[in-house]
């Protein structure tokens, strides 16, 4: 009778310790079950994200980098924002790196850091993989170009933090360069991209911002685009080319098409000679040499 009392008492005891190890295991799996699904969404979000900055041309890549490692740098106050802002006296004794920092800065992490990066990524990507394919050189030198152009009118305008202005210039000479692709402003109304910057500086003095950061941002992106695509066209003569210690930067660089020409004695292609045409009875423009086949008709009119 004590061993049959002494056995059940231990088949008790085992099936407590069964059912207590069965529990933990059950447990266990539908906390597996219950994570999983949240680290496989982080994972493929993390997996994106790090995809999409792999694939950035190279310059709007170093040029983001250094955005947010200098943004983060003031938010874990390991460095001072007040170190960072353009000052020309600052800079003469000898606090020479507030020439690039000052590009860097977008104010602390929040939507108005969110929104200058966006349009950092968009437009610099844009035109880097566009008008600027292949040559990250010479985009690197119309970066260059712009920054020093704000840096001597810095003091006149007062103007701390010139990152933004640099990425408006960004969007102004992407915008003269798309001059036929059609946008929408809130699904509201819509307009070619040339009125872009003009728009973006019509809803910011809505906002109540002031101006002077757009404008400088034009003002730098019509310099370049005018002295860059208009004048060579206009003289043969290109004044904005890049030097050759810029291009030793990027040895691989493999120009797809050139918009201008890139030395002095390169020809541009001349408009067609006005000779060539002739003006019809009709008051049209007939071109000479289809004069001769106007009887079969094939006269070609322009009008």
């Amino acid at each position: 009778e004590k061993l049959e009392a002494f056995g059940a008492e231990h088949r008790k005891i085992k099936y407590k310790i069964d059912h207590h190890e069965n529990s933990k295991v059950a447990t266990s799996k539908h906390a597996r079950r219950t994570v999983t699904p949240g680290i496989l969404v982080a994972d493929s979000v993390l997996g994106s994200a790090m995809e999409a900055y792999h694939s950035l041309p190279i310059v709007t890549k170093t040029y983001a980098t250094l955005a947010f490692l200098t943004t983060a740098a003031c938010s874990l106050e390991i460095v001072s924002s007040h170190k960072l802002y353009f000052n020309s006296k600052a800079i003469m004794n000898g606090e020479a790196w507030r020439v690039l920092t000052n590009f860097l800065w977008f104010g602390p992490f929040g939507i108005d850091f969110l929104f200058h990066m966006f349009f950092l990524l968009r437009y610099s990507k844009s035109l880097e993989e566009g008008s600027f394919r292949g040559r990250s050189a010479d985009y690197l030198w119309m970066l260059l170009l712009g920054g020093a152009f704000m840096i001597s009118a810095a003091p006149f305008v007062d103007v701390l933090f010139l990152g933004a202005s640099l990425t408006f210039m960004m969007v102004y000479v992407w915008a003269r360069r798309n001059q036929y692709v059609n946008m929408s402003l809130l699904g509201i109304f819509t307009f070619t991209a040339p009125y872009l910057p003009w728009v973006l500086l019509t809803f910011s003095l809505l906002l109540g911002n002031s101006p002077i950061v757009d404008l400088l941002g034009i003002a730098s992106g019509h310099l370049y685009y005018f002295l860059e695509d208009v004048y060579p066209r206009m003289t043969n003569r290109r004044p904005l080319r890049t030097p050759g210690f810029v291009r030793a930067i990027f040895p691989t660089d493999e120009p797809i098409a050139r918009m201008v020409p890139e030395a002095d004695n390169e020809p541009v292609p001349p408009p067609p000679e006005p000779e060539e045409w002739q003006e019809d009875e009709d008051g049209g423009l007939r071109h000479r040499a289809a004069a001769g086949a106007a009887a079969g008709g094939h006269d070609v009119h322009a009008q």
